[in-house]
Parts: structure tokens; C-alpha cells; sequence
């Protein structure tokens, strides 16, 4: 028990750096932006929906089915909202935990000496899980391995139980049951079933290839072959229920997520394919580069034979087979055993006794913990239990090292990755097992004790160094910035893209691309302009036709008034990505707001007929496609379109996404029924409106409008006062409270409100326009002029506010200035009739006062 609390501790240790850590990377999409974990969304969901909050069933769906990880997250948002450091708890302690089961499965194979503790201690400080557990959606790999470990040790007991208690299929019912748990945190977690039968006939049996056949032809070991057939049955099912439930269709990934899947080449793709194992397996052995982000290509395609990488893929593979027939050959007479070597059964050095598993004629095949006589030792013989051969380890290592690999070896289905270091955590037990069981064959094998302390001491450095590293990773994961820049320090791949002659001139180069736009995403989230859009244009730099990075410094622009750019990368990230439904969107707004109406219709028109089929995240692509149809009724509204607005407002209500806010949706719904005189159904949707977000000033505004309207007057006071209360530095509430106490007559409170929005909102040209419609109706005439002439000073174009300004001008005496901003109105808008009367009218005091006019 020391092991396990020592290695769990360790694993503790080394991760609470890790507890101050912010969301990172893909925690966005799975948590914060997730639906599924919010309290108004049924639980159920769930259950029916991916890793990413998408329907499974849907063309875009990732197909990643993980609902009990998600189960996790939704109750740690129920306990702590989005707070990050209780998710990062939990992934800590689960690693600990994980570190626990993973040591007492080494203590049943190595025995309870100090090479268990070398063996627990190294998957505690592994660097290559930093990213499963300091990566809150790597919680996921951990939990897998959790209920794997779980599994592998129920069936272990089931083993050695099978034929001498009935608890046996108890323990067998554990081993299914935790699988299905393990696969349902994780999908590579169903690969325990085919470890657990490679530990029973491997391990526990300790057959040989050539033995498996005849064992299963002479009907011998009938309970193994039951249970081998159950885990087959078992494992079957679950592969075929979770293909059923997922639609039935493998996911579809972009190129980009797979460059090699996508290449035309067989030789590339086989090549790419074989070395990729290779490079997974360099990761564990030597984690020093390690990365975020490993997809496009990061890893460059192997295209043709004389690649230097295939030499690693070579020596991989040659080292595979060695290391399997070495566990596999027929057993010699002579074996170790805790350390010592032993022949038939005797010790030759000092230590304890222990049986060897030699078989003798056609003795039956015996279990390697079985209690029955073995080798004629009577049945009352004093029988110690005996641990595996390192033979028998090096076997069940290599099964635990690759099986729960293969998923991610794109050999039965593309996946959407080049290399993920989460997918290594379950495979890494493998990895720790074979170097733990590797060192202890050096350690029996040298005779000096000089060459016996290097061999420990070697070991120990090394899981020195892994710790080190693991800590020191770690801080890569405080924030997205530290993340981002980690990624780009790592693969600087500059250099590689200005060599357009050099066969590997793309190394990196789509790596950085998203290095340096998710670096831009969060410097824009800082606020550090220039920073972020350098690092977009960095971005677009390594590939000029990245829709996102093209999207993004579009919005970076917009967001700081340089429409003209803006407009011009909008329209490159549809021309790279036609379905981006968000650059319509901002398209059609900037061409709305500068009155160029026609082309911003035909841009939201465009942007609503987009399906959503094929999409990553058809969750967003509906939020954009909403928006688009909302703000095409806006268009319609103001043009006087109250009908055409009201069938585009129905039509967004019907494709909004759950997690679209509703709120300004049904307010404009209420507007156009109002315009149109449907007072009842205006007021419905104000009340929806309210309802779906109580605090949303609009609403409370235009519904206080219309309960004045309908004679409701103390009610409608309550609602402006409301909207007042709710933001009280919003000039907009006090215009239209103003408005409601200029119609009641109460005049000096009017114009009190109009000047205080006029204040607060002096840029607003709406809101300090009709301030001085208020105060000229409040016979207030001197402010009234201050603030039409700031209107007209918003702007200076807009013939109303000039004519306005002329008005007051006229009536304050000050005739030659209003004479001055009426001839302007009139040059915008030379047939307004209400400013050539009124000028007229001017001329005429004008003259009977003996002013010189611009008439004379």
C-alpha cells in the first residue's frame, strides 16, 4: 500500500501548479461554449449529443461520444460555475488516483519490491500527460484510464478465482462493466476487453502462439476459452452499439486536421501512416517537444521512399518484433524470478524459493496463480504465489502499449489528428511497464554491483528528469498566451517556409498558422491590438487562405472602425470558406450602416439559405444564421417593411439554436407588431422578450411604451424607471422616460431627463437629437439650440438636423446662422417643403428688420 499512496502522492505533487490554471485551448468548446452543461438543458442530452455539445447524429458531429467526462464537467459547472480550479482539481486528483490503480497493477506483476515503485513513480511524473491532466478536456483520457485500470484489475481477480469460488463471474460482470465505463469517458477505453484476454493467455496461461490453437482444438482450458469468448461478445457489443447510436457513419474530418488522410499519394499516405507510431513512441520515450497542437503539418508527409524518417520507421517496427518474439519464444529452463535466477524450481542465489512454469510431457497447460499441483508437488504442498516471467511482462507491456493505440493509428478509420499526447496516457502504462521491467532484466542480468547501482540510479534520474519536465510544462498551461507562445517557440517554422525549394519547406508552416491566430484570439481578448493583429497577419503569412485568421482580423478591424479593411477580408474568408455564415453576417452589417441597403439584403439573404450539414460547429453557424435573419428584419423595419420584417423574425425564430439569446429577437417582433397596430400580439412578444432575459433595458423600454399608449400610464412609469435603475449610465432610458413625461405634461421633469441624456450619450446622434426635440417642446429654447447644434455637428450631412438647427436659430433671433443652416439642408435635400416655408418666413423678418439675405 506504501507504493500506491507514494506514486498517487507524487502524481499529486507534481500537478498542483496546475490548480491556478485557466480554461486553454479546446476547454472553450467543451465547456464554456457547451450547452449540454448548463442547468436549463436536460441532462438527457447528454447522452445524445458529442464531446463538443452536437447532436451525434449530425453531419458535423465529431462522433466523439464521451457523456460520462461530460457528466463530469456538467457537475462541476452545477458546484462551481466556470470557475477553472475545480475542474483542474479534479483532474488532479484523478491522475492521483489513476497513479494509485496503475502501481497496484505493477506491485501484482513486479511484486512489492522497489521496482514497482519505479514502475508507479515513472507514470506519476510522465511529461506526455501533462496535456491530459493540466488540459481540463484531457480529463476524458484520464478518466478512461481510471475505469480501464479498474477493468483490467477485475479480471485479473476473475483469473484467479475462476474454478475455486463462485465470486469468479462477479468479478467478470466488474471487468464488463467497467469497460463500458471506460469507453463511455473515452472511446479507446473498450481496448481493455483485448488486454484483459492477452493478460489470461499470455500472462496468467502462459501460452505460446503455437500453443493457442491446439488448447483451443483438444478442448483444453474450457473456462479460458469461455471467457475470452465473453470479452469478445462483450467488446462486440459495445463497438455495435456505440456505431449504432452514432448514426451508424464514421466522422468526417478537414484535411487540415489530417494532412495524410487527405493526400493523394498511397505511398505518402502508407509511409506518413507507418512512421507516425514511430514518432508517438519518441514522444515517450524522450518528451522533450512537446505540443498543443500537432495537427496540419506539423508533422510533414513522408512522400517518397529515400526520406530519412523511414530508417526510424524501420528500426521501430524491427524493435517491435524482436521485443514480441522475445516475449513470445518458448520458455528456457532457466528464468529469473523478484531478481533472482531459478532452475526448476531452485534458487541459485541467496533468497526466496520459487516454481518455475517448465511443462513436462503432455501435462496439462497450468495457470501461472494456480494452487494446484504443478510439476508432482502434492496438492498439501506449501505453495508461495508467483509473479510472471519477464517474458510473460514484456508481452502484456507491449499489448498495453499498442492496443489502446491502435484507434488513433488511422488503421480502421481516419482520425482528426496527426498526433494527440492525451491519446498517449493509457498506452504510456505500457511504456513505463516494458523500461521498468527492461531495467530490473539489466539489474538480474550484470553481475557487478557497480553496473547493478548504475542501472537503479539511471532509472531514477530518469524519473527525476521526468518530473522536472512535467513541472516545467505545466506552466505552458496557466493561460492561452503562455500555451500559444509555448507552441510557436517549439515549432518555429519560419525559416522552413521562406526555403520554397526545400522538400520539407512546409514544415510547420499550417502549424503556425493556428499558433498565431489562437495567440492573436487572446492578445484581441487583452486588448492589445497591434500585438493581436500582427499575429494574425503572421498567421495569414504561413497561409494567406486560412478563412478563420481571415475572419478574425476582419472582426479585429470592424471592431476598430477600419470598415474598408474589414469588408476586404470578410469577402477573402468567404471566397476560402463560401459556408462561413459569421462573415456574411458582419459583411451585411457594415454595408447596412453605410446605407448601402440593397447589397447588405442580398449578403443576409445569402448567409440564411447556408445549410448546416458537413459543419464542425452547427451550434455557431445557426447563432450566425439567426443574427443574419434578425438583422435583415431590422433592414426591413426602417425601410417602413413592417409585414416583410415580421415573416424574417417567424423565420429566425424557427432556426435560432438553443443557446441563442432570444431577448432583442422578440423585442424587434413587438416593434413591428406596434408599428403595424397589433397591439396585442406587440405586447406578447415584449413579455417573451422579458422573459427570456428580465434584465434587457430595450424590452423594459419600448413595453413601457406601449402601456402608456394603452392608457396604462403608472405601470409604463414603472418600466422606464426600471430601465433606469438597470443601467443608470444609459442616456437612451432617460430620452424615452423623458419622452413619456413631455406627453403627461410634466415638463420640467422632461426636460431634466432630455438633458441628462444628452450628457451621458454626446456622441449618440439619435439620443441628443431628440434631447432637443424635447427641450424645444419644453419651450427650453436656449439648451434646445445647444444640443440640434451638436447634432448637426454628428452630423453635418443629415438635412433634418440641419433644418432643425435652423429652426432654433430662427426662433432664438440669431437669423443669419439659421439663414445659413436652412440654404444647407436645402442643398441636400433641395424639395423639402417645411425648410422652404420655413425660410421663406425668415426672409421676409429678415428684411422687414433690413438684413442683407442671400435672396438680395
Amino acid at each position: 500500500m506504501i507504493a500506491e499512496l507514494v506514486s498517487s502522492a507524487l502524481g499529486l505533487a507534481l500537478y498542483l501548479n496546475t490548480l491556478s490554471a485557466d480554461f486553454c485551448y479546446d476547454d472553450s468548446r467543451a465547456i464554456k461554449t457547451n450547452q449540454d452543461l448548463l442547468p436549463e438543458t436536460p441532462w438527457t442530452h447528454i447522452f445524445y449529443n458529442d464531446f463538443w455539445g452536437t447532436l451525434l447524429t449530425h453531419s458535423g458531429s465529431h462522433k466523439s461520444y464521451r457523456p460520462l467526462c461530460t457528466l463530469s464537467f456538467r457537475l462541476n459547472h452545477a458546484i462551481g460555475g466556470l470557475n477553472p480550479w475545480s475542474y483542474h482539481l479534479v483532474n488532479v486528483l484523478l491522475h492521483a488516483a489513476v497513479t494509485g490503480l496503475f502501481t497496484n497493477f505493477s506491485k501484482i506483476l513486479l511484486g512489492d519490491g522497489y521496482w514497482t515503485f519505479m514502475a508507479g513513480l515513472m507514470f506519476a511524473s510522465h511529461p506526455i500527460h501533462t496535456e491530459a491532466v493540466a488540459g481540463i478536456v484531457g480529463r476524458a483520457d484520464v478518466g478512461a484510464s481510471f475505469f480501464f485500470l479498474l477493468s483490467l484489475l477485475c479480471y485479473m481477480k476473475h483469473c484467479s478465482t475462476r474454478g475455486s469460488s463462485a465470486r469468479t463471474w462477479g468479478w467478470f460482470l466488474g471487468t464488463g462493466m467497467c469497460a463500458g465505463c471506460s469507453m463511455l469517458w473515452k472511446e479507446q477505453g473498450v481496448t481493455v476487453l483485448a488486454v484483459s484476454a492477452v493478460y489470461d493467455v499470455f500472462v496468467f496461461h502462459r501460452l505460446k502462439m503455437k500453443q493457442i490453437l491446439p488448447t483451443i482444438y483438444k478442448g483444453k482450458n474450457l473456462s479460458l476459452f469461455l471467457s475470452i469468448s465473453l470479452l469478445t461478445f462483450w467488446g462486440t457489443s459495445l463497438l455495435g452499439a456505440r456505431l449504432y447510436w452514432m448514426g451508424n457513419k464514421p466522422p468526417s474530418f478537414s484535411n487540415s486536421d489530417n494532412p495524410a488522410a487527405d493526400s493523394d499519394s498511397l505511398l505518402a499516405r502508407t509511409l506518413t501512416f507507418f512512421y507516425l507510431p514511430t514518432k508517438n513512441l519518441w514522444l515517450l520515450l524522450c518528451p522533450d517537444t512537446l505540443s498543443f497542437d500537432w495537427s496540419m503539418d506539423a508533422v510533414p508527409l513522408l512522400k517518397t521512399i529515400s526520406d530519412w524518417r523511414n530508417l526510424h520507421t524501420v528500426a521501430f517496427y524491427t524493435g517491435l518484433l524482436l521485443l514480441a518474439y522475445y516475449g513470445l519464444k518458448s520458455p528456457s529452463i532457466e528464468r529469473e524470478c523478484n531478481g533472482k535466477f531459478v532452475t526448476n524450481g531452485k534458487q541459485n542465489a541467496n533468497g526466496h524459493s520459487c516454481h518455475s512454469e517448465v511443462e513436462y510431457g503432455n501435462s496439462e497447460i497450468k495457470p501461472s496463480f494456480a494452487s494446484k499441483v504443478e510439476n508432482g508437488i502434492r496438492n498439501n504442498a506449501s505453495q508461495r504465489t508467483q509473479l510472471p516471467s519477464t517474458e510473460n511482462i514484456v508481452v502484456l507491456s507491449l499489448s498495453l502499449l499498442i492496443i489502446p493505440f491502435v484507434p488513433a493509428t488511422n488503421l480502421f478509420f481516419y482520425v482528426g489528428f496527426v498526433i494527440a499526447e492525451r491519446v498517449l496516457y493509457i498506452p504510456s502504462m505500457g511504456f513505463c511497464l516494458l523500461i521498468t521491467v527492461g531495467a530490473r532484466a539489466l539489474y538480474v542480468k550484470v553481475q557487478k554491483r557497480f553496473l547493478k547501482s548504475l542501472i537503479f540510479y539511471a532509472t531514477a534520474a530518469l524519473i527525476v528528469f521526468y518530473g522536472l519536465k512535467t513541472a516545467v510544462r505545466n506552466g505552458d498551461w496557466q493561460n492561452e498566451e503562455m500555451l500559444y507562445r509555448s507552441g510557436i517557440k517549439v515549432n518555429p517554422a519560419k525559416d522552413f517556409c521562406e526555403i520554397d525549394s526545400s522538400m520539407s519547406a512546409s514544415h510547420g508552416c499550417r502549424f503556425q498558422e493556428t499558433t498565431w491566430g489562437n495567440l492573436g484570439n487572446v492578445l484581441k481578448s487583452q486588448s492589445k491590438i497591434s500585438e493581436a493583429e500582427s499575429a494574425y497577419r503572421n498567421a495569414l503569412y504561413y497561409r494567406s487562405n486560412m478563412a478563420d485568421m481571415l475572419y478574425n482580423l476582419g472582426l479585429l478591424l470592424q471592431e476598430n472602425s477600419r470598415f474598408a479593411e474589414a469588408l476586404h477580408y470578410y469577402k477573402l474568408a468567404i471566397g476560402s470558406r463560401p459556408t462561413l455564415a459569421s462573415a456574411y453576417l458582419n459583411t451585411g452589417i457594415i454595408l447596412m450602416n453605410q446605407g448601402k441597403t440593397e447589397e447588405a439584403r442580398r449578403t443576409f439573404l445569402k448567409c440564411s439559405e447556408i445549410p448546416d450539414e458537413n459543419l464542425k460547429d452547427p451550434h455557431a453557424h445557426k447563432s450566425s444564421v439567426t443574427s443574419c435573419l434578425y438583422n435583415l428584419g431590422k433592414l426591413y423595419h426602417e425601410q417602413g417593411h413592417y409585414e416583410d420584417a415580421l415573416s424574417v423574425y417567424k423565420e429566425a425564430i424557427q432556426k435560432m439554436p438553443r443557446q441563442f439569446a432570444p431577448q432583442s429577437l422578440y423585442n424587434m417582433m413587438g416593434e413591428a407588431y406596434m408599428r403595424l397596430s397589433m397591439l396585442p400580439e406587440a405586447e406578447h412578444w415584449y413579455m417573451e422578450s422579458l422573459r427570456s432575459k428580465t434584465d434587457h433595458i430595450p424590452a423594459h423600454l419600448t413595453y413601457g411604451k406601449l402601456l402608456a399608449l394603452t392608457g396604462r400610464k403608472s405601470e409604463a412609469e414603472k418600466f422606464f424607471l426600471k430601465a433606469i435603475e438597470l443601467d443608470p449610465t444609459k442616456g437612451n432610458c432617460y430620452m424615452h422616460y423623458g419622452q413619456f413625461l413631455l406627453e403627461e405634461a410634466r415638463l420640467i421633469e422632461a426636460a431634466e431627463m432630455a438633458k441628462k441624456a444628452a450628457e451621458l450619450d454626446s456622441t449618440e446622434f439619435d439620443v441628443v437629437f431628440n434631447a432637443a426635440h424635447m427641450l424645444r417642446q419644453a419651450s427650453l429654447n436656449e439648451a434646445a439650440e445647444k444640443y440640434y447644434d451638436l447634432a448637426a455637428r454628428l452630423r453635418p450631412n443629415y438635412p433634418a438636423a440641419l433644418m432643425n438647427l435652423g429652426a432654433i436659430l430662427h426662433l432664438n433671433g440669431r437669423l443669419q446662422k439659421a439663414e445659413a443652416n436652412y440654404l444647407r439642408a436645402l442643398q441636400l435635400k433641395p424639395d423639402d417643403i417645411i425648410t422652404q416655408s420655413n425660410l421663406r418666413k425668415l426672409w421676409n423678418i429678415m428684411e422687414k428688420q433690413g438684413l442683407k439675405t442671400s435672396k438680395t
